[in-house]
Formats: C-alpha cells, structure tokens, sequence
C-alpha cells in the first residue's frame, strides 16, 4: 500500500532538490577519503551543476531556499517564509 499523493510541480522540484543534495553530500563525503577517484568527482561535478539548475529553477518560480541565494537580500528573510519540510501538503500524515 502506498500513501503518496500526487505532488505539486513546486512539491516535484523540491523532490528532486533534495535527493541530489543528499547524492551531492554523499559523495563529497566519499570524496573526503577518494579524492582521486575520477569516477565520483565526475559524479559529483555532475551532481553538484544539476543542484544549482533545479536551486535556480526553484528560486525563480518560488523564491529562495537559503538565506545564500544571491536573489534573497540581507535585509529580507524571504527564505524563511517558504513552508517548512513538515508543513507540506499530501505525504504520510
């Protein structure tokens, strides 16, 4: 039995952000100890530019997820008005 509900295109991309970030951390924490592994630093540049796309892609549609993103100014906490992960629509409640 499954409990998913169809997903926004906003819940989607937020989907997949999430799941090359975890790739993304994953591997650089491989990398940590392979660091000449060629295989896993193509992965993770890869990854890594996927990452900043689908973050762009996001940011310009909904707004900014980190208080990093160029597109949030200092004097503006828009990054915190977003839902937090807990407050999503839909999922396993």
């Amino acid at each position: 039995m499954t409990c998913r509900q169809p997903q926004s295109k906003r819940q989607q991309l937020l989907s997949r952000i999430n799941e090359v970030s975890f790739a993304v951390d994953d591997i650089l924490l491989y990398l940590d100890t392979h660091p000449t592994d060629e295989k896993a630093l193509a992965f993770a540049n890869t990854h890594m530019a996927e990452r900043q796309k689908l973050m762009a892609e996001y940011e310009q549609s909904y707004g900014p997820l980190t208080p990093k993103d160029p597109a949030c100014p200092m004097d503006s906490w828009k990054w915190a008005q977003q839902p937090f992960p807990w407050e999503r629509e839909g999922g396993c409640r």
